[in-house]
């Protein structure tokens, strides 16, 4: 498939005279996709039932006419003020009980009946209207569903809801009370009516009880989306898509992309360093103009699982941003090399935030491709650049990897609903794992947690999966390869029981977690062959074979045959070398990257791709800084 570039615009925030010009300077710098309408509804039904599509429909054909293809996008992430006149209680509730108010985006409880009436019937129009232009190539649901926590409420209409799902869910009140446990400190409940939401309670909700809700809100945003994505559906062929984050994970995105075409994500390198990964102040500062060099690859991988092979950026950082703690200027190069570290991962297109910077409102201090005054950014360059090298260069070819990290949403929750310590954080886990193997020099897919099939992976990992799937279960002992599971893995039921048999209880793996215990930071352990055991140890036992221990003995990782348990969150030093070893041992060859240079294999090409200030020299290869090489 053919890779692509494209921006985004918003023909309502300038003259119409000038979008003729605009789209012939989109064309002319190569872009391709250019995704409109979604924050316009203000302008489509400025008052309930005045209806105003015309300009929209010329921004269309003057987009169209200089041979762009146009994304769509419903404009429901970001209702008008009149609608909160109409609804008053359809803004989502925080923990604290406090409503979201009006004034910036995503104002909206995914609960609220009325609200998801109202989206469906904006949709419907849209879909009626464009289903069948020739310029509109494809479509987006709403907007960036979970940013600004806006995925778990705790409004009135949540409550109801809720109770309606348990009911569905349980069957009875007595299923209920038994499958949470409620027997403990006299939490049964007599009736669905009675049951409330897992907030403002003296000391720590039910974790069964915190899991299902959590399992609730998820259900509510697959919800919302299906009636967008059906509605279009019924009126288009045109690919669907929504625009995911980085790092948001209050909703399961396996399965909202279940129902639709492709995935994209808005990758945004820089604001991600600084406020979503754990990372000291001397990688923050080597890295604050380029982004973390793991960060964007782990979501590339994750997202291309979550649109079965499809997916875009569909909002790539130009330049400086408004949102994070800083906002520093990209190096040279970032712009280019973000693009092509997507492709290397399989995207089929790249889109640029913004096309022309904003001169009023929140993200005035956001950079585009233009400034305000129309003259060319730093990325407006660099994005010309690379379609230029797009037209020059081979195909780039989608592979498997030789290697498998699963990502499961509701381990996240079950992780935050009972942490067991501070740090505790599932995806914290799982991305650390990832970059120990990029790190290592490996390419690697990223699959769900029902994944029934693992054919052709030389090594599959499942840290701090709480609750195994049975596909996957069935999975591990169909698959010929090694299998590293742990810590935390199958450690609790669907509904938060401690299980008996002790976990990890996979049939052929004779271990058993006796204990476990979370670390201070303060205390690591040391690990022998070097290297630390942090904030999580279990105690195993069994007659498995141990292959990695403490320094003072105790067990830390045990093999039977295939299968792997690690019972320990090892520090990097340590989980590079417990990787490397199990790399080997599976046949897969591996390399030590320096600094902040990743490889990944895409079909024959292999890209290199170097997130340092300075140039890195690999295998006869000098890449230079902010740069990327394929050979």
């Amino acid at each position: 498939m053919k890779r692509t570039l494209g921006t985004c615009y918003y023909p309502e925030h300038w003259p119409e005279a000038q979008w003729g010009e605009d789209a012939a300077r989109m064309a002319e710098v190569g872009l391709t996709w250019i995704r409109i309408g979604e924050f316009a509804w203000s302008r489509l039904e400025p008052t309930p039932g005045d209806l105003r599509f015309d300009w929209l429909d010329r921004a269309i054909e003057t987009l169209g006419a200089s041979g762009l293809k146009v994304v769509l996008g419903t404009p429901t992430a970001t209702p008008p003020r009149w609608m909160l006149d109409r609804h008053p209680d359809m803004p989502a509730v925080d923990a604290g009980g406090r409503p979201r108010g009006f004034g910036s985006r995503r104002h909206y409880c995914f609960s609220h009946d009325g609200y998801r009436e109202e989206s469906a019937r904006i949709t419907r129009l849209l879909a009626e209207r464009y289903g069948r232009n020739p310029h509109v190539a494809a479509w987006q649901t709403d907007n960036e569903y979970g940013c600004h926590d806006t995925v778990i409420s705790y409004s009135d209409a949540a409550c109801v809801a809720f109770r309606d799902w348990c009911k569905d869910r349980y069957g009875s009140i007595e299923a209920l009370n038994a499958a949470w446990g409620n027997v403990f400190w006299s939490m049964e409940y007599q009736g669905f009516d009675q049951i409330g939401l897992p907030n403002l309670t003296v000391t720590e909700p039910n974790p069964a009880h915190g899991l299902a809700f959590r399992r609730f809100s998820s259900d509510q945003v697959a919800r919302f989306n299906a009636v967008q994505v059906n509605i279009i559906r019924a009126y288009s062929d045109a690919p669907i898509s929504h625009n995911y984050m980085g790092r948001i994970t209050d909703f399961d995105h396996y399965d909202t992309g279940r129902q639709m075409e492709i995935a994209t994500w808005d990758s945004y390198p820089m604001g991600f360093l600084e406020d979503r990964i754990e990372a000291d102040g001397t990688h923050k500062r080597r890295y604050a103009r380029q982004g973390d060099p793991d960060f964007q690859a782990f979501h590339h991988d994750l997202y291309r699982a979550v649109g079965n092979g499809r997916w875009w950026i569909m909002e790539q950082q130009p330049g400086p941003v408004n949102w994070a703690p800083y906002n520093p200027a990209p190096l040279p190069g970032m712009p280019r090399l973000w693009a092509w570290e997507a492709f290397a991962h399989g995207a089929e297109a790249v889109c640029y935030f913004r096309w022309r910077q904003a001169p009023f409102a929140q993200e005035q201090m956001h950079a585009g491709l233009l400034r305000p005054d129309s003259q060319p950014a730093q990325a407006y360059h660099e994005a010309a650049q690379v379609a230029r090298e797009l037209a020059e260069l081979q195909e780039v070819e989608a592979s498997q990897a030789p290697v498998a990290l699963v990502f499961d949403y509701a381990a996240q929750w079950a992780w935050a609903v009972q942490p067991q310590g501070q740090g505790q954080d599932y995806f914290r886990l799982v991305f650390e794992t990832y970059r120990a193997l990029r790190k290592l020099g490996q390419s690697v897919d990223i699959l769900p947690p029902d994944i029934a099939d693992l054919s052709g992976y030389r090594l599959v990992l499942a840290p701090g999966a709480v609750t195994l799937s049975e596909p996957f279960k069935a999975a591990i002992a169909a698959h010929d390869g090694p299998v590293i599971l742990g810590p935390r893995t199958n450690a609790k039921t669907a509904e938060m029981h401690i299980p008996v048999p002790l976990p990890p209880a996979i049939p052929g793996l004779d271990v058993t977690v006796a204990r476990v215990e979370s670390l201070r930071p303060d205390m690591p352990r040391p690990v022998d062959g070097g290297g630390y055991v942090q904030l999580w140890q279990e105690d195993l036992e069994g007659n498995a074979e141990v292959t990695l221990r403490g320094a003072d003995g105790q067990p830390l990782a045990m093999t039977n045959g295939r299968i792997t348990y690690l019972g320990a969150w090892l520090d990097p030093e340590a989980l590079t070398a417990f990787l490397r070893d199990a790399l080997t041992r599976a046949g897969v060859q591996t390399t030590d990257m320096p600094g902040g240079l990743r490889r990944r294999q895409a079909g024959k090409t292999e890209f290199l791709i170097n997130y340092d200030p300075e140039p890195q020299h690999w295998d006869g290869v000098t890449v230079p800084a902010a740069g990327v090489a394929w050979r």
